[in-house]
């Protein structure tokens, strides 16, 4: 039986720098809240914004009619004409927060940190819509699209179709598994038509939402050691914030939730999983969604 308990936090490093954070606003409505960490990540992106890099701005349709943002970021000295392997990145956020800017430090750091490794590489970012005016499956919807539209115009980006890798944080990975689980599942016939996905990187991902994680509550040691009860009152993400943003999201009351693998793709089993690509993954020890992440790590690795 699974016991990861050993992973809790807090760590030396957040205690030290839990008393330096401003409190956050009270009262806010839903909006205004979201205006205000938009901001603040995107102010906080413009400062560290790497200026190595050469960014390019695109706009992909989705399959309602509507379009998202898209950013490419490559090596400033890396022509187009050049083909280089690719990344897809999606933010996290809870589904609520994040825009295309928040996310240019985080992408312009990668691209520079491979091409100073020798392994340059394209980023693209994709603004997905978000809560609560874009519920179920929205999202998913235009990670689906994102990825589609990618490969149809591989070189006008500057990329390599078979050396396509996908990942993102928080929600960001979540999507990412669904993605990599819908293209095998082959329903869907302009996915299934794409090369491969070469690599998933997931960071504290979500996977499974709370009401349909008892498959994999079952395998743990005891229940007091989830990381649901250990790491329900975590800082950033407790339970609380979760429901708050699976109700913004809409998923609640979605009937045979516990079937869909795009909105559960952490309940995959063992046969689904075994041809996804190499996944590497970043678990936070003091969160709760720390368990999902480490046993869907656990059931990839037990199958090849």
């Amino acid at each position: 039986m699974a016991d990861f308990s050993e992973y809790t936090g807090p760590s030396p490093d957040w205690l030290a720098l839990e008393p330096t954070l401003p409190q956050p606003p009270k009262d806010l409505s839903v909006q205004q809240m979201k205006d205000l960490v938009n901001k603040d990540r995107e102010e906080s992106a413009a400062q560290d914004m790497i200026e190595q890099v050469q960014i390019h701005d695109f706009t992909v349709p989705t399959r309602d009619g509507a379009t998202v943002e898209a950013r490419t970021y490559r090596p400033a000295g890396v022509p187009l004409s050049e083909g280089l392997p690719v990344f897809i990145y999606f933010h996290g956020g809870g589904f609520l927060f994040g825009t295309l800017a928040s996310e240019d430090a985080i992408c312009s750091r990668i691209v520079v940190a491979r091409a100073q490794k020798g392994t340059p590489v394209v980023v693209f970012n994709v603004n997905y819509r978000h809560s609560p005016e874009h519920q179920y499956p929205t999202s998913w919807n235009d990670t689906e699209d994102a990825f589609v539209w990618l490969h149809k115009h591989i070189k006008e980006i500057g990329g390599l179709s078979d050396q396509v890798v996908v990942g993102g944080n928080s929600a960001g990975s979540w999507m990412t598994a669904s993605l990599a689980l819908a293209q095998l599942r082959g329903e869907d016939q302009r996915l299934a038509a794409c090369p491969k996905i070469r690599g998933l990187v997931l960071m504290i991902p979500g996977l499974v939402m709370l009401d349909y994680y008892a498959p994999r509550q079952d395998l743990l040691r005891s229940p007091e050691i989830s990381s649901l009860v250990q790491c329900a009152e975590a800082p950033i993400l407790p339970i609380s914030r979760l429901n708050y943003f699976y109700h913004l999201l809409g998923v609640y009351g979605i009937k045979d939730a516990d079937g869909d693998r795009r909105l559960n793709p952490g309940n995959a089993t063992a046969e689904e999983v075994k041809r996804l690509p190499p996944t590497t993954f970043g678990i936070a020890g003091n969160d709760p969604l720390r368990d999902e992440g480490l046993f869907f790590g656990k059931l990839l690795s037990e199958n090849g």
